[in-house]
C-alpha cells in the first residue's frame, strides 16, 4: 500500500495523477494539494470521471514549509511528488525532511530573480537526506527525466563509452493559438531567451540565445527548425557520463512563436525584474503569463505529434568500433487528450513523473541521499514507459550526426 501526495494543479500534475489512478495496485491513496484548491478538485472530479477513483484536495502554499510539514504529517505518505513550479523545489525539500518522507520532482531549483537551471542547490541536499534514511530523486520528466534515462539505457545495452550525446525535443503539434506555450509560460520563456550552453571538452561553452538553427526531418512530424539551448539534464549527463566530448540540447521552435517572442522581448515583457505599476510592484513575465492561455487549456485543440529522444555516439559494447543510435519517442496530442484531457507535452511529463514515483514506492529504485535519474537501472523505468503510453524506439545511424 502506498499513500502519496502530489503538490501543483497544471497540465503535468493532472496527466500524472490520472496515470495513478489508473495503477491502483501501486497507488492505493493519492492525495493532491495547490495553492488554488479549485484546480484540485477539477483534477479529481475527472480522474472519478475517468477511473472511478477518489482522489483527495487541499489548498497550500508550498513555498510556507510549516504549513507543508502539517500537511504531510496529516496525510502521512511515504513520497511527496512535487509538480509545482521549479521556485519551490527547495521549501518542499525542507518540508519532507522536516516531515520525515522521500521526495520526487521534475525539474530542477531556479531563483525567482535569476534564469539559473542548476542542480547544485539541490545536490547540496544529499548528506541531508541520506542522513535522515530518506530519497530524493530529482528531474523524473522527459526532458530532464526519460532522456537521461534513454542515454544510461544506450550506455547498458549499446554503448560502452559516450563520446558524443544531441537531446532532440520536437513538439509538431498546432493548437491554433498565434502565440501560448505548451509548458508553463514563465518556465518556457525563462528557458527559450536564457544563453544557450552546451557542453564541449570538459567545460559549459556559452552562446547567445536562439543563435544556433538547425532543420532536422522529425519521424512523425516532418521537417522543423530546432534551436541549441540549455536545458538542466546536460549538467547531470556531463557529471554521470565525464568521458563524454560534447553534449547538446535542441528544441524545435516555429517561426510565429520566435517572431512572437522576438517582440515580447523588444519590448520588455520577458523581463524577470520587478517594475513599478500604478504604485505597485509587478514582474513583466509574470503578467504576461497571466494573460496568456493557459497549457492546461490547449488540449483539446491541440493535434500533432511530439517526437523527442537523444542520439548518442561512442564505443560500442561488442568492440565492434565507434556506433551511432537514435532512441525516441512519439507521442500524438490527440491520443493524450483523449485518455487523461491533457495535451502530449504534458503527457510527455506526467506519465514519468508517475513512473519515477511508482520506482519509489516499489522499492525499484533505492537509496538515500538526493539522486539523479542517470544513477539508476533504466530498465525497469523503461519497461513501464512502454506499458503505460510512451513506447520508445532505438535504431542505429549510419554515423555521427554533423549539425
Amino acid at each position: 500500500m502506498s499513500t502519496v501526495l502530489v503538490i501543483g494543479a497544471g497540465g503535468v500534475s493532472s496527466v500524472c495523477v490520472h496515470k495513478m489512478a489508473m495503477n491502483k495496485d501501486i497507488f492505493t491513496d493519492i492525495h493532491l494539494a495547490s495553492r488554488t484548491k479549485s484546480k484540485c478538485d477539477a483534477i479529481a472530479a475527472s480522474v472519478k470521471d475517468r477511473t472511478g477513483v477518489d482522489v483527495a484536495t487541499y489548498e497550500i502554499d508550498a513555498e510556507e514549509v510549516p504549513a507543508m510539514v502539517n500537511l504531510i504529517r496529516k496525510v502521512q505518505p511515504s513520497l511527496v511528488v512535487n509538480l509545482a513550479l521549479p521556485y519551490q523545489d527547495l521549501p518542499i525539500m525542507d518540508a519532507c525532511l522536516e516531515a520525515g518522507v522521500s521526495y520526487l520532482d521534475t525539474a530542477n531549483y531556479e531563483p525567482k530573480d535569476e534564469a539559473k537551471f542548476e542542480y547544485h542547490w539541490q545536490w547540496a541536499y544529499h548528506d541531508r537526506f541520506k542522513e535522515a534514511g530518506l530519497m530524493a530523486l530529482l528531474g523524473s520528466g522527459f526532458d530532464p527525466g526519460v532522456t537521461s534515462v534513454f542515454t544510461m539505457w544506450l550506455k547498458k545495452h549499446k554503448l560502452k563509452t559516450i563520446r558524443q550525446l544531441d537531446i532532440l525535443d520536437c513538439n509538431g503539434g498546432d493548437h491554433g493559438q498565434a502565440f501560448a506555450t505548451n509548458f508553463n509560460p514563465e518556465i518556457n520563456i525563462r528557458e527559450v531567451t536564457a544563453p544557450a550552453r552546451h557542453w564541449e571538452n570538459g567545460d559549459f561553452v556559452e552562446t547567445p540565445a536562439m543563435a544556433k538553427k538547425v532543420e532536422f526531418d522529425f519521424e512523425g512530424v516532418g521537417p522543423k527548425n530546432m534551436y541549441m539551448m540549455y536545458h538542466e539534464e546536460l549538467e547531470s549527463l556531463a557529471k554521470f557520463n565525464p568521458e563524454m566530448e560534447r553534449a547538446r540540447f535542441w528544441m524545435t521552435f516555429g517561426d510565429e512563436y520566435i517572431k512572437h517572442l522576438t517582440v515580447l522581448q523588444n519590448v520588455g515583457m520577458t523581463r524577470i525584474d520587478p517594475i513599478k505599476y500604478k504604485g505597485k510592484e509587478i514582474i513583466p513575465l509574470q503578467f504576461l503569463a497571466a494573460v496568456l492561455p493557459k497549457p492546461e487549456t490547449l488540449g483539446e485543440t491541440t493535434k500533432g505529434n511530439t517526437n523527442i529522444g537523444v542520439i548518442a555516439t561512442g564505443e560500442a559494447l561488442d568492440g565492434s568500433g565507434e556506433k551511432t543510435f537514435y532512441i525516441n519517442n512519439i507521442c500524438s496530442h490527440e491520443a493524450a487528450y483523449e485518455e487523461t484531457g491533457n495535451q502530449a507535452v504534458s503527457y510527455t511529463t506526467g506519465v514519468p513523473a508517475m513512473i519515477g514515483s511508482a520506482m519509489m514506492v516499489t522499492g525499484k529504485w533505492a537509496g538515500d541521499g538526493v539522486f539523479n535519474m542517470e544513477e539508476m537501472d533504466p530498465d525497469p523505468f523503461m519497461d513501464m514507459l512502454n506499458a503505460h503510453g510512451l513506447p520508445w524506439q532505438v535504431k542505429e545511424l549510419d554515423g555521427p550526426v554533423d549539425f
